[in-house]
């Protein structure tokens, strides 16, 4: 129990962090004036804001991987195999359709913008198939992929569709005006994704707690002193270079902002390091009140996802009317990420923003609280393990 507790747990922290990324694009002052990685206009509190939401993407990816192989040990791999591609296919709807007219209510969809949602729908798709292949061999195609992938930098194909699906964050314009972005390329997505369902041997009730614990300890090391290695050399591994400012403070933000876009080496070992000390971490700290709230987040995460995205910017639409800008600012053409020009000078400082995002945290908990409890009490419902 304690193992399945410790990978709720982190999915629940993981997506309240990530729920503070989208109230802060909505919502935080500083954002719709300047891009709060940037290492000569940020400061030390919106720079963290942002950078703490690294970790969201590659989490989601990883635990995904790991719910499979737990979802196929205990049926077989014909069923999740059907269920992978199923569920793939059935995100990358909700991306398009769903979570594009969430993010900017455009009835007309004028820019579409493929995320993380899609990113893990497609990379469910290709695992379908990755599944019939031994443990060792996903794991070998897993480090290929992590640790391989930003040789494909060398190759700058811009425009073309097919490349950015395979590793490239690119624009295209469709149907004369309208833009779609793809902004999760399918590479180095799938090794994440991949390596997690290798992990998901580890999480077995049959398998020695003590060891899971120490190899995870061991990887998460590990994987922290690659990323000050690989960062330190500012080579390979680094498709966004940090650079030496005269200022130890902006040398610091550039320093721990790697490439996301795609994801570089550096990136992923940054974010997949802490992630595994935080999954050895919680299988040995007891439960407590403040835990079970992100139990509760962590048994319904795509569910929150949805609902949350919606609420936000539902939110954000009341706050524009009765700030003076009126809701209509909100009908978005293109990403609120773009930083509107219109939209300089909405807001709140980091401070009230952050108390506003607490209580849109607390504001969601009745409702995930109540859906995990129906999907517990309704477990023959197969519908319910799309949501």
């Amino acid at each position: 129990m304690k193992r399945i507790s410790s990978l709720d747990i982190l999915k629940g922290i993981i997506i309240v962090v990530m729920s503070l990324d989208h109230f802060r694009d909505y919502f935080h002052y500083e954002a719709f004036f300047f891009n709060p990685t940037d290492p000569q206009q940020t400061n030390n509190a919106t720079f963290f804001i942002r950078w703490i939401t690294h970790y969201c993407a590659p989490v989601f990816a990883f635990l995904a991987g790991v719910s499979a192989y737990i979802v196929g040990n205990k049926y077989d791999k014909k069923y999740l195999s059907k269920f992978l591609l199923s569920r793939g296919v059935w995100l990358i709807f909700v991306e398009i359709a769903i979570m594009n007219f969430g993010w900017r209510f455009d009835i007309e969809f004028n820019f579409l913008v493929l995320q993380v949602i899609w990113m893990l729908g497609i990379c469910m798709i290709l695992l379908s198939g990755l599944i019939w292949f031994s443990l060792n061999k996903i794991l070998i195609f897993s480090l290929l992929i992590i640790f391989g992938h930003n040789l494909l930098d060398s190759f700058d194909i811009s425009g073309n569709f097919i490349w950015a699906v395979i590793h490239k964050f690119d624009f295209f314009t469709y149907y004369e005006t309208k833009t779609l972005v793809v902004a999760y390329p399918i590479i180095p997505w799938i090794g994440v994704m991949s390596l997690g369902y290798f992990f998901g041997q580890y999480f077995q009730k049959d398998f020695s707690q003590h060891l899971r614990i120490d190899i995870l300890k061991r990887v998460g090391i590990i994987s922290i002193i690659g990323f000050f290695i690989v960062r330190f050399i500012n080579s390979y591994g680094n498709s966004k270079m940090w650079i030496n400012y005269d200022l130890f403070s902006q040398t610091f933000y550039s320093f721990m902002d790697p490439q996301k876009y795609p994801p570089s080496l550096s990136y992923l070992l940054m974010t997949l390091g802490p992630m595994f000390l935080l999954l050895a971490v919680f299988e040995l700290i007891k439960k407590s009140y403040f835990l079970n709230i992100f139990i509760v987040f962590g048994k319904v995460p795509f569910f929150f996802y949805i609902l949350h995205v919606y609420f936000i910017h539902f939110f954000a639409m009341i706050a524009a009317e009765f700030s003076g800008f009126g809701w209509e600012i909100m009908i978005l053409k293109q990403p609120i990420w773009m930083l509107p020009s219109n939209l300089e000078g909405f807001g709140f400082n980091t401070l009230i923003m952050l108390i506003l995002w607490i209580c849109f945290v607390a504001f969601m908990y009745p409702m995930c609280k109540k859906f995990g409890e129906y999907k517990m009490n309704n477990k023959q419902k197969k519908w319910l393990s799309y949501l």
